[in-house]
């Protein structure tokens, strides 16, 4: 008998499984004779608490960005947060 793990969504949040909003997974989009790549993601201005990488599962890591809700949850700071 052959299990096979489902496939890490990169457009997923690892926690909570909502979209993660991720510019580098997102795929490029057609713009006349070629297609764009994609910008820098918002996550490349967070800091994300060792707390909150922890709980990713090491299938997700990685591979998937952990969503704004769940970074601002774990008390992660953006840039021009005052927090």
């Amino acid at each position: 008998m052959n299990f096979s793990l489902p496939a890490v969504d990169p457009c997923r949040c690892p926690l909570c499984g909502q979209s993660n909003a991720c510019a580098m997974a997102t795929p490029a989009t057609t713009v006349g004779a070629g297609a764009t790549a994609p910008g820098p993601c918002w996550c490349t201005r967070v800091h994300f608490s060792a707390d909150v990488l922890k709980q990713v599962p090491e299938a997700a890591r990685n591979k998937a960005c952990i969503c704004a809700a769940c970074a601002r949850a774990s008390k992660g700071k953006f840039d021009g947060d005052n927090a």
